[in-house]
């Protein structure tokens, strides 16, 4: 790797050298013009603006694209119309965008398909040690257009099955001369009562000199969040006996059932759960023994958050004449967090403290052994102050050349470096107490449990509560890569072959991943111990929308971390073996060393049918990967040492015949990969205690002999342009995947580990699953031509996506033997989703109203060590968004944004197949934020 660092390193040297040579046997006496906006059409007498301008591009990207690629196009410089990337694509026909708490979305998927590839400008980017980017860490202000390509051809990267994600920043030969740009914006978060800073700038300048046209760009932003996530959880279900169990059985009544050693009780983790029919048996202490499904406990979490961006992106241009063009860049994101989780919780369990009438204490379901309501004495639970610091740094060096070749053929050169850290710090300090009762509805409405204590004014008496476990862990990764591109086209003006490519890529990418970690059993002193300052109470938890608890006292995480020498030596005293701040260390986990070699050859050709143009697309990508892999087991400091290689040709192919001027037809087929994550290799246990005192803990490896997951994919796209800036579209897909990874789990012994348990149930990742997803999408944009009066400027865009999957789900016995096969849809799909966006665009008004909905969908697995369904589904999820923009002046404008006006909530809920619903099987019900923003935006070219 070094030898080659070294090369690509001097050929860099060269690259910059040739900013200040003249390219040779060329002209200079042109420089390129600066390129037209895309959201003017070639009628050059009709230009428009702002959110028009901004919905009509991203349509002509699409008409004039080979591939099937939606985009957005920013409204203009600095104004992507969204808080971040992933809600600006929201919009997009097929996008699924989840996880909105934090005050904004965080996740997308394209089609169902999470593991979307990001690229900047072209360049694969990642965040740290993982495959991965976190789209949600670029700032919209930086962004000029964001591509999304759900088709692939042979000179696009082979990884991600979901599709491509392209994020283009701007250029200095963007502009004709000098630009600036300057936003500055107040968003309010409701939930968290906070006022947070947004603010951006760019300037740009271009020159025409003797040697050329040279520009440079700097453009920079940062942003600070402060949030607040407020959830109530009902806990997951297991079996309890009834009122009267039998003799023999060893039970009181409506004592909890645990599964046994070896499970001869019941077996955990059955992805349909137990059997829900009134009347239903399972074994204990031999004996057949009736039992009902309750919940174990109940909790809630009251987080509170804080986030910053810091974000440059610098770019310098130099084109010494019209055929050659040279690019330097350097982009740098990065990402500070902190995050304290106020936690209380409580199990709902049977203690020996019950109503000598017990039939008194609970409440089922109608027809079934579901217990919805109950009452439980002399309960034990805990608080949890759960503190996470978090900061990520990644960095990105970029050169670009471009020459024009003969009269048809262009060569491209391009090396980037970039480096990726991350570090986290965790603690958890815990308290506990034994509370005389509970009465708790798991769900009095909606899908809300509601709790309340018999001794509920303790929970703000810190004297009731004594320090219990101390939880104390962090990590650092890192990643970085060099990697360089060379391609060449030329092409022809008639007969079949219009065009030739040839290219290849090599990439030495390296992670490395350190971790530490250790716990403590309970301290067992009072909370006062801490003293006054180190306390923090809750106050107006869950905004009055459910009947909860809202204060409780506990150690505040803030006051923990700024004093975790002093906690650590507390704990110290009484445990020896946990380190002190001196003492800590951190343990090289693993060490990965990959490099890819790509080659692809790809061609155009052109002929007529029916007088229309039939153009064809065809190439094939040849992709070698060699891994080298390092692993530490943090428990025996036992290494593990591997490689993998993988060779894949990458057929693809594209047809696209124009019905009419305004009809087009396409269809494509392809071949893409999905590489294992590098912290899925790791074969290395992840251990956790036996938390709930089910009799064993729990646990995940990774796996080192995992394969790329691969995918064979079709499309066929009918689009009709019927007038300018407007479309309507549709198409079918069908994605067929091998080698899916699913968790399956097994019993293991592992000793040495310092937690309260020697036996573990571990998930590691098998490629284990096939499955197919299917679907059609529609998509149309119609901005009226001849509206009256104040109605002129209004549109309409709006996208549905009907999605089915199915993949196959092995089931394990507790050895992790594989005895059956189940089926399941793929995690993250939404059968159906729709959005629709009304716009208006009329003299200094542009304004926009969105509303985005998906359909109930599956989100994860639950942890083998329940008897629940083991799918953990998601409630349909939708939000209403609003942008307006008030132009002031003709470079002065005023912004307002709103974000989830309909105030939503975010809610799980247990089913595997025909087994499970929002009602009976609730699971926890979070309180999204909405966000309010005022801003003004001063922009000059």
């Amino acid at each position: 790797m070094k030898s080659f660092r070294n090369a690509v390193l001097c050929s860099a040297s060269f690259g910059v050298l040739a900013l200040v040579t003249p390219a040779h046997a060329q002209s200079a006496d042109a420089a390129p013009a600066a390129p037209q906006s895309a959201a003017q059409d070639a009628a050059a007498d009709i230009v428009v603006t702002g959110v028009r301008a901004s919905i009509e591009g991203a349509l002509k990207v699409r008409r004039t694209s080979v591939q099937i690629v939606d985009s957005v196009v920013a409204e203009d410089v600095g104004k992507l119309p969204d808080n971040n990337v992933i809600e600006a694509l929201q919009r997009v026909t097929g996008i699924q965008v989840t996880n909105r708490t934090g005050g904004e979305a965080s996740a997308i998927s394209i089609r169902g398909l999470t593991d979307a590839l990001t690229t900047l400008n072209g360049r694969n980017v990642f965040t740290s040690d993982g495959q991965s980017f976190a789209l949600q860490d670029l700032s919209s202000n930086l962004i000029k257009q964001v591509d999304v390509y759900k088709t692939r051809a042979a000179d696009q990267l082979e990884t991600g099955l979901a599709g491509q994600i392209d994020v283009q920043t701007r250029r200095p030969f963007d502009f004709k001369d000098f630009a600036f740009s300057a936003q500055v914006r107040g968003i309010y978060n409701e939930q968290a009562n906070s006022y947070n800073p947004n603010v951006s700038a760019l300037i740009s300048k271009r020159w025409t000199t003797d040697i050329g046209d040279i520009g440079i760009l700097v453009n920079g932003s940062y942003s600070r969040t402060k949030y607040r996530d407020m959830s109530v959880t009902a806990g997951a279900f297991v079996p309890f006996a009834t009122e009267n169990p039998p003799a023999g059985s060893g039970l009181t009544p409506l004592q909890r059932i645990f599964p046994g050693d070896s499970n001869q009780n019941w077996q955990p983790g059955q992805n349909a759960g137990l059997s829900t029919t009134p009347g239903s048996t399972i074994l204990s202490n031999g004996v057949t023994t009736p039992y009902y499904l309750s919940r174990d406990a109940i909790f809630s979490n009251d987080l509170y958050g804080k986030r910053e961006r810091p974000a440059v992106n610098v770019a310098l241009q130099w084109a010494p004449n019209d055929r050659s063009t040279y690019t330097a860049e350097f982009f740098y994101n990065g990402f500070r967090g902190e995050t304290y989780n106020a936690m209380m919780f409580s199990f709902v369990d049977y203690w020996g403290a019950l109503d000598s009438d017990v039939t008194k204490d609970f409440s089922l379901y109608p027809g079934t052994n579901i217990v919805k309501s109950r009452y439980a004495g002399q309960v034990y639970g805990f608080n949890s102050a759960d503190y996470t610091k978090s900061q990520t740094d990644s960095f990105l060096y970029g050169l670009n050349a471009k020459w024009d070749v003969g009269k048809a053929g262009k060569i491209e050169a391009d090396v980037a470096y970039q480096n990726s850290k991350y570090k986290t710090a965790f603690m958890a300090l815990r308290t506990d107490r034994t509370a005389q009762g509970i009465n708790v509805d798991f769900n009095s409405g909606g899908g809300i449990p509601s709790y309340s204590f018999t001794d509920q004014s303790q929970l703000t008496n810190p004297a009731a509560w004594n320090l219990a476990q101390l939880y104390d862990n962090g990590e650092r990764n890192k990643g970085d890569a060099i990697t360089a591109t060379l391609k060449g086209h030329n092409e022809w003006d008639s007969g079949f072959l219009r065009r030739i490519e040839l290219g290849f890529r090599y990439d030495d990418r390296t992670a490395s991943d350190y971790i530490r970690q250790q716990s403590t059993d309970s301290l067992g002193q009072s909370l006062t111990t801490l003293g006054s300052g180190a306390l923090f109470t809750t106050q107006g938890f869950f905004d009055g929308r459910a009947n909860v608890p809202t204060s409780w006292t506990l150690p505040s995480g803030y006051w923990v971390y700024q004093n975790q020498d002093q906690i650590r030596s507390l704990y110290h005293s009484v445990f020896p073996n946990f380190k002190t701040s001196d003492q800590l260390s951190y343990t090289n986990v693993f060490n990965v060393d990959e490099r890819t070699f790509s080659l692809y050859g790809m061609a155009d050709g052109e002929v007529s049918i029916f007088g229309r143009p039939l153009k064809v697309q065809g190439g094939v990508r040849y992709t070698s990967v060699d891994t080298k892999l390092d692993f530490t087991d943090q428990y025996s400091f036992a290494k593990t040492i591997s490689s993998v290689a993988t060779q894949r040709f990458l057929p693809s192919a594209t047809l696209r015949y124009d019905l009419t001027d305004k009809l087009k037809l396409r269809f494509n087929y392809g071949q893409t990969l999905r590489r294992p994550n590098f912290g899925d290799l790791n074969p290395a246990y992840n251990l956790t205690g036996d938390l709930t005192n089910v009799g064993y803990g729990s646990g995940t490896s990774g796996n080192a002999k995992l394969k790329p997951t691969t995918s064979t994919n079709y499309d066929l796209a009918l689009e009709w342009y019927f007038a300018r800036g407007s479309a309507f579209y549709t198409t079918l897909f069908r994605r067929d995947v091998q080698g899916l990874v699913v968790s399956l789990a097994n019993r293991v012994t592992v000793t040495g580990t310092g937690l309260n348990t020697t036996s573990f149930v571990v998930t590691q990742p098998q490629n284990a699953s096939n499955g197919k997803l299917q679907g059609a999408e529609v998509g149309f944009t119609f901005f009226p031509q001849k509206l009256p009066g104040l109605l002129k400027g209004l549109g309409v865009q709006g996208s549905f996506t009907a999605l089915d999957s199915s993949q196959n789900i092995p089931i394990a016995d507790s050895a992790g033997n594989i005895v059956g096969q189940s089926t399941s849809s793929f995690f993250g799909v939404s059968k159906y989703s729709f959005n629709v966006t009304g716009a208006y665009e009329r003299g200094p008004i542009g304004a926009r109203l969105s509303y985005v909905w998906r359909s109930a969908f599956l989100a994860s697995n639950e942890a083998a060590l329940f008897a629940n369904p083991i799918g953990i589904w998601r409630t349909p999820e939708s939000s209403l968004d609003a942008q307006l923009t008030f132009k002031v002046t003709k470079n002065l404008a005023a912004t307002f944004d709103a974000v989830n006006l309909l105030n939503s909530v975010q809610q799980t809920y247990y089913k595997f197949g025909d087994k499970g619903n929002a009602q009976q099987y609730n699971l926890g019900t979070t309180l999204l934020s909405r966000t309010f923003a005022l801003g003004v935006r001063y922009s000059f070219q």
